[in-house]
């Protein structure tokens, strides 16, 4: 068995002993398991993805509750080992858990929990971003200017594409795909007042297909289950146009990414921008070699505020159920737990298996 060595401990006599399977932006989650009478112990081992066999050695034979990542397989093996250890609760420091399964946690009464409402605007934000970047080839033009290329200005250097009275098509209108729709609307909404143009317009798709064949810039935002599992193959980038953009911050298996290196391979002037891959952290062969694909490390949450307040709230769901604390009713509305200036409520965030395990609902 795998025995991680390198290990933090705050607060070592507290009499509930939680675990972090990583290290984690900020300290206000630590001063408030530490206030809550926890042992945290901190896996500060350097290795990026740990292995179920070092999680279990993690666990031990008494542990009340683990914060984990979203790089971890959650499954019946790592449940039963925190559920002979006396742990109620797990937390994923993310809002998706589809690496996480549900079902074999609640069979062993084990609390679920994931971080909803904090990550909204800041990945809608890498969203817009990324769309800009492939759109105005920025990462092709910053690797010529570095490599000392730059000779002077030319009428077809970088050429890339104009967005304003484009279509922009967003597949998977929650959230974040919501608010990506409305910063993609305000970058030109007062640019168009102002000059009395027409404002711009939007509508619902009556198809996927719709949206694939009219959008000159596609963002994708589903969740991933099974019907959004390649969602994106290569019968629907045969829909797209040729010199269309497509976006990704939701998961990488919603693209085939073997489909998409041929479909970018045989049309050089689509682009693409990734913030998640099929494989990670691999990418299918022959990505990273293409210019009109740019390429991020699953970033899209990387803003200060959005990951201190993400390892917040994991810490305070883990928290709020070994204190046998109600759930939050509205997982959405999470201000009250990241103001640094007011004690968190007495509740758990987010329990996704809350109903499954029949968890009270917070009346607050």
């Amino acid at each position: 068995m795998a025995t991680p060595t390198s290990i933090e401990v705050w607060n070592p006599n507290g009499k509930y002993r939680v675990i972090s399977t990583k290290p984690m932006p900020g300290t206000r989650w630590i001063n408030l398991l530490v206030e809550g009478g926890c042992r945290v112990e901190i896996c500060t081992q350097k290795k990026t993805i740990l292995s179920v066999e070092d999680m279990i050695a993690l666990i031990g034979e008494k542990c009340d509750g683990v914060i984990g990542q979203l790089t971890e397989d959650w499954g019946e093996t790592l449940f039963s080992a925190l559920s002979k250890a006396g742990g109620k609760a797990f937390s994923n420091m993310a809002v998706g858990y589809n690496n996480v399964d549900v079902n074999a946690a609640t069979k062993h009464g084990v609390a679920v929990g994931n971080t909803p409402g904090v990550l909204t605007e800041t990945t809608a934000e890498l969203a817009a971003a990324l769309s800009l970047a492939a759109a105005r080839r920025i990462v092709e033009a910053d690797e010529f200017m570095r490599a000392g290329l730059y000779d002077g200005w030319l009428p077809h250097l970088f050429v890339g594409n104009l967005l304003k009275g484009q279509t922009v098509g967003v597949i998977g209108a929650g959230r974040i795909g919501s608010a990506y729709a409305r910063m993609m609307v305000e970058a030109y909404g007062e640019f168009l007042k102002a000059n009395g143009e027409p404002p711009v317009t939007w509508k619902r798709a009556s198809s996927m297909g719709e949206v694939l064949q009219q959008a000159d810039l596609i963002s994708l935002h589903p969740i991933l289950d099974k019907t959004t599992y390649h969602l994106v193959n290569k019968e629907s980038l045969s829909l797209m146009k040729k010199d269309a953009i497509l976006i990704n911050c939701s998961r990488g298996p919603v693209i085939d990414e073997v489909a998409l290196v041929e479909h970018l391979k045989a049309n050089p002037m689509f682009r693409v921008a990734l913030d998640v891959f099929e494989d990670e952290p691999h990418m299918k062969p022959g990505l990273a070699e293409l210019k009109n694909a740019v390429l991020v490390p699953h970033i899209a949450s990387a803003s200060k505020w959005t990951r201190e307040g993400m390892a917040t709230l994991a810490a305070l769901n883990v928290l709020g159920k070994i204190k046998g604390h109600p759930v939050w009713s509205d997982p959405n509305r999470v201000e009250p737990f990241l103001s640094e200036n007011v004690p968190p409520p007495s509740a758990s965030p987010s329990i996704v298996n809350a109903k499954a395990l029949g968890l009270p609902l917070s009346m607050l």
